[in-house]
Order: C-alpha cells, then sequence, then structure tokens
C-alpha cells in the first residue's frame, strides 16, 4: 500500500505544474509516508510467526481456512480476505477480492468460498483431509451448518417458501462444499485479537483502500 500511495501523490504532482505550495504540501506528505512501515512485510512477518494454529488441527491431515468481509456503505464498495494454513501452520495462500457494489454478507460468504476453492486448487486429498473454516459471521456459519440442507430439501426455498437472500452464493457453497468430506465452520469473534481473522479483515480494507474506496 506504501509504495502505491507514492505513486498516486507522484501523479497528483503533475496535475499542480505551476502551483509550488500544492507541490509543497504533496512532497510533505510522501516524507510522512516514506516512514510507514511496510505493510506487506508486516503481513509476511506475521504470517512467519504470529498465526497460531487453532486447537482444532491436531494432525498433518488438518487444515485450517480463514475468512472476512467487510463493506464500506451495506450495500457500498466492499471487500473480502482470506487466508489457508496447513498443520504444520505454514501459510499456503492468502487473498482478497474487491466488488463495487454489494453488501456485507456478500463479501463475508464470497470470502469464505474463495477460501474453500483455493483450498481445494491447493492439491489436497479431499477425501482424507479434515477441513475447519473460521469466520467471524454467524451468517456464513449458521446457514452452513443449520440452513442450507433445509433449504435444498425444499428446493432452494425457506419454510414460508420465500427464496433465501443470496441464494446464488448460497449455492456455490453448497456445490464446493460437496467436494469435502469433512468440513467443519467455526465461529470467532471479529476484532477481538484472533490473528488469522485479523490478518482476513486487514487484506480485505487493503483492498478497498488500494481500489480508492
Amino acid at each position: 500500500m506504501k509504495k502505491k500511495t507514492l505513486s498516486f501523490f507522484d501523479k497528483l504532482k503533475t496535475k499542480f505544474p505551476d502551483d509550488h505550495k500544492a507541490i509543497e504540501s504533496i512532497d510533505y506528505l510522501k516524507s510522512q509516508i516514506a516512514h510507514w512501515d511496510d505493510e506487506e512485510e508486516q503481513i509476511s512477518n506475521s504470517v512467519g510467526g504470529e498465526l497460531p494454529l487453532p486447537k482444532e488441527i491436531k494432525n498433518d491431515k488438518s487444515f485450517a481456512i480463514f475468512s472476512d468481509g467487510a463493506c464500506r456503505g451495506n450495500p457500498g464498495p466492499g471487500a473480502w480476505g482470506m487466508v489457508g494454513q496447513d498443520s504444520s501452520g505454514a501459510v499456503l495462500f492468502k487473498g482478497s477480492g474487491v466488488e463495487t457494489n454489494t453488501t456485507n454478507n456478500r463479501m463475508e460468504m464470497i470470502g469464505a468460498l474463495e477460501a474453500m476453492k483455493s483450498l481445494k486448487h491447493h492439491g489436497i486429498n479431499l477425501s482424507e483431509s479434515k477441513v475447519f473454516l473460521y469466520s467471524d459471521s454467524k451468517y456464513v456459519v449458521d446457514g452452513m451448518k443449520s440452513w442450507v440442507s433445509g433449504w435444498k430439501s425444499r428446493g432452494w426455498k425457506k419454510a414460508d417458501k420465500k427464496t433465501p437472500e443470496n441464494v446464488d452464493l448460497w449455492k456455490e457453497l453448497d456445490t464446493i462444499a460437496s467436494c469435502f468430506e469433512n468440513i467443519q465452520y467455526l465461529w470467532v469473534k471479529g476484532h477481538a485479537g484472533h490473528p488469522q481473522n485479523e490478518l482476513c479483515d486487514q487484506l480485505a480494507n487493503e483492498a478497498l483502500d488500494d481500489s480508492g474506496f
């Protein structure tokens, strides 16, 4: 983010070629930004030593995936972040993405969906692996644990015969989840110091910042 911010101010200077006061102000801001800690280095350090595995990860066939969503306005621009770890604590992948007009629930769902997709495509043995998905969204966790099976049995309808909100994503989540022989969904409290959840939140918010939101 620091490099992108500095690049933005370099471009901004070209808009004021003859305004010495504006250029002086921009140069001052650049000098302050240059002292920021580099976010990529922070993430790398965090990945290396500050992402302790959850207690559920007990053997080499266990994997942990984490996801989070963020939205600036609901609806509004939003982003998701996700991270995956193996039983040694090594980070297998991390990623994020942005949508210009979405909701917080959809970003939470897409974060979980992308985490599951990334783990599936990582080449693990899907029939032998035990996967734990951690999310601070009760909407996602309760949906996957309790609601989806009932909706499917009624032809993707709720008990009141109405179509569930975000049914397109629920169907995608159900399809990818069916690829795993053993997957469990666990809720974690958001913004409470959970290392992986905080990292997912950081990735999502940096994606929004970098996209100008």
